[in-house]
Formats: C-alpha cells, sequence, structure tokens
C-alpha cells in the first residue's frame, strides 16, 4: 500500500541554497561542496535537492504529503541573529513555495543565554503554512533545558502546532568514521530528549503533540531499564509520538511493542534514507501500515480525532 505521509524528510529549496552560497563563513556552499564547522567537506547530489524531481518521485508512490525540514545539524538556527534570520527567511520562503506533495516544518533561532525566544517568528511561520515546528534534540537533553525551551513549546501549543525533535549540531569526534556522528551521536542526542521529556515533559506542556525523529534513537526499548531503576511507569500518551527514520522492520517492531503502534508515524529521512513501508507492510500487516501511514501521522498533525479513523 503506497500513499499516505512521510513526516520527515530534507529538501533545500533554491532560496536557501542561494543563500548559503552567497555566505563567507560555515555553514556554506561552494557549488554543491558543503563546508560546516570542524567537519570534511561534504558533496551534495544536486539531485536530492531538486524539487521537481523530488516531488516526480513522491506522487509516483502514491504519497498523499511529504513534509521536509531544515538540516538541523547545519546549526543555521545557533548562528548570531544576523547570520541566521536571512537563512531562516530563504528556508521557510523557499519551502512554502515547494510543489506538492511538500508541506514544511518551521525552524526558528535558538536565543542566546538570557535572550528571550522569538516567538513572532513562531508565529509568522506558522501563518505561512508550517504545520509544526522543528526543534533541535540538543536543545531537550536535560530536564533543565527542556524547562528553558518550555516558552516556545507552550506557544506551539496554543497555536495547535505539533514539534518534531530532530537531531541537532554535534562536536566533531577525531578518527571517527564518516557514519559516526548518524549512528552514535544523533541517537545520543534523541534518548536524551526522550528522558527529559519522560521526566518533565508532559507535566510542563499537557497540551503539546510532539515527535521524536528515528524512534527517538530507540530510547523506548529501554523503558524496562527504566522501571528496573525506580523510574516512572510508562503510561499510555496519544500526543507522544516516534518516527521510522533510517528504521526498517527490527527498529518498528522494536518500537511498536514498547509503545503500541498508535505512537508510530511514518518518516523517511529522504534523501538519506528510504521509506518503511514495505518492511511495515510485509512484517506487521496492512493495517499497521495504514495506522503509521495514516492514522497516526493525521493525529500528530492534529487533523484527526482520537477515536476517529482515516
Amino acid at each position: 500500500m503506497g500513499g499516505g505521509t512521510d513526516v520527515h524528510q530534507h529538501l533545500w529549496p533554491e532560496p536557501l541554497v542561494e543563500a548559503l552560497r552567497a555566505r563567507s563563513g560555515p555553514p556554506l556552499l561552494r557549488g554543491w561542496s558543503l563546508h560546516l564547522a570542524g567537519e570534511p567537506v561534504f558533496e551534495v547530489t544536486p539531485r536530492d535537492h531538486d524539487p521537481a524531481l523530488r516531488a516526480e518521485r513522491e506522487l509516483a508512490a502514491g504519497r498523499a504529503r511529504v513534509l521536509v525540514s531544515l538540516s538541523t545539524p547545519l546549526g543555521i538556527e545557533e548562528l548570531p541573529a544576523g547570520e541566521a534570520e536571512p537563512l531562516l527567511e530563504a528556508w521557510h520562503e523557499g519551502a512554502a513555495a515547494l510543489p506538492r506533495p511538500f508541506g514544511h516544518w518551521a525552524s526558528v533561532r535558538t536565543p542566546a543565554p538570557g535572550e528571550p525566544h522569538d516567538l513572532e517568528a513562531l508565529d509568522r511561520a506558522a501563518a505561512g503554512g508550517a504545520v509544526g515546528l522543528q526543534l533541535g534534540a540538543h536543545l531537550l537533553a536535560s530536564p533543565h533545558t527542556l524547562e528553558q525551551h518550555a516558552p516556545l513549546l507552550e506557544r506551539c501549543a496554543a497555536l495547535g502546532l505539533p514539534v518534531l525533535v530532530h537531531p541537532g549540531p554535534v562536536a566533531a569526534v577525531a578518527g571517527a568514521p564518516g557514519w559516526w556522528p548518524a549512528v552514535a551521536q544523533y541517537p545520543a542526542q534523541l534518548q536524551a530528549a526522550w528522558w527529559a521529556w519522560t521526566a518533565v515533559g508532559r507535566s510542563l506542556l499537557p497540551g503539546l503533540r510532539i515527535a521524536f525523529a528515528a524512534g527517538a534513537g530507540l530510547a523506548p526499548v529501554h523503558h524496562e531499564r527504566l522501571a528496573a531503576r525506580g523510574g516512572p511507569r510508562r503510561a499510555v500518551d496519544p500526543g507522544v509520538f516516534v518516527d521510522t527514520s533510517s528504521y526498517g522492520h527490527q527498529g518498528i517492531d522494536a518500537l511498536v511493542r514498547a509503545l503500541g503502534i498508535d505512537a508510530v508515524v511514518l518518516a523517511s529521512d529522504r534523501p538519506y534514507a528510504e521509506p518503511a513501508d514495505e518492511a511495515v507492510g510485509t512484517q506487521l500487516g496492512e493495517a499497521a501500515l495504514h495506522a503509521i501511514a495514516r492514522t497516526n501521522p493525521a493525529r500528530l498533525l492534529g487533523q484527526l480525532n482520537e477515536g476517529a479513523t482515516a
């Protein structure tokens, strides 16, 4: 069964590409060579960021909706205001103009210590069609930091917008292979954010819908260990989701066993990985695929009431 919604992909629209090429310091593009602070130069595949080609591929697969987000590890949100704002404006302008079936997540600048969150930027992004806010997992890495960013999350809840927790920038590790961040550092960030949410998230933000990319680094699979160490019992929370990006049938099966089918939403992380439709359908059945690709994303996005079907 094709179709449904992919809640997590990446596509750099032309205004963002041009803004990155206009920069003199990281993050920047020279042609299609990506320069980031402390990392080797990465050669981007131009086809990966061709909106027409990407749209054709998704429509051919019958995808009803594909939600793209700014690549948080680029570190754009962490830049000073004068550098971040032009890039974020380029992102929102370009993402809003992407063809069907694309929608987009908003991104806002991370405030400096003692600086308030730019809630008006979130309001503008919502007015421009953003489906919700993407936030770096590193910003939610402890109960304390989650509390620090609660005003931004509260505004999301007030606007009826969900939050997608995505890996953020990481420090370079000397001698580490190219896959190291995606396998070691990103899951660690997501796990920390999951446990911070487990500790204080719902008590602070009773109305927020939140999704953790890449299965929250498979943190839900460790709830047995949490219970063994005196942590809280896991309660069913219809407003908390994990996406399937970068995982196949083994990871998705483990997440479903830990959380139940209603908490899992389809995502691929394209162009860096592929959707798991076939794996889900083959291993868990068509009913599970319908839930993960259709019903659950609609609930995450606030398009389906509890108890309804899609």
